[in-house]
């Protein structure tokens, strides 16, 4: 495997934090002008490994591909629907103008915009329990609700999407 690039900014104005981000495939580390290359050396490494265990646990198994987002909805059916919402399919589409996903009750088919494939994997498993909900009650009624309340982030997750869809400019989507 190939050495990360890593670029080492230093500044004046920086007296004690150290942080890194990523710009591309470039880690930048940000760092105090006064560090000697021991400590830059040392902050470097712990940047590494602390930016790589952030992003691991954002990524989920299930953006990788159809079957896992299929084994994923097992997964949630059976945590949180009692395994009775069992979909024939659930597959990523091109990003949907005006939903998230979108469920056909009557083949059992679930299709989730591409557009999810960045949120954090507890938005991700919302939106995935919000359709398996609709294989057992298609509309929004009170019977859906409670049964899409079962996944504990709900509240959490409808209000990271609507700040999701307010920051692209597109007002509330719909599932």
């Amino acid at each position: 495997m190939a050495e990360p690039l890593v670029e080492v900014r230093r500044s004046k104005r920086r007296t004690r934090t150290v942080t890194a981000y990523r710009e591309g495939d470039t880690l930048v580390v940000l760092l105090p002008a006064r560090m000697t290359k021991k400590e830059e050396a040392h902050w470097v490494a712990e940047m590494q490994r602390r930016l790589l265990r952030s992003e691991s646990k954002r990524r989920s198994p299930a953006r990788t591909s159809d079957s896992a987002l299929l084994a994923r909805c097992a997964e949630l059916s059976e945590r949180h629907l009692d395994g009775v919402a069992v979909p024939l399919s659930v597959r990523w589409v091109p990003p949907m103008r005006t939903r998230w996903a979108s469920c056909t009750p009557v083949d059992r088919t679930i299709r989730i915009s591409e557009r999810l494939r960045a949120v954090p994997p507890w938005v991700l498993d919302y939106v995935l329990v919000h359709e398996l909900a609709h294989l057992l009650v298609p509309g929004h009624d009170q019977e859906f609700w409670e049964l899409v309340q079962r996944y504990p982030r709900t509240e959490r997750a409808i209000g990271y999407l609507e700040g999701l869809a307010s920051a692209a400019g597109s007002g509330p989507m719909d599932d």
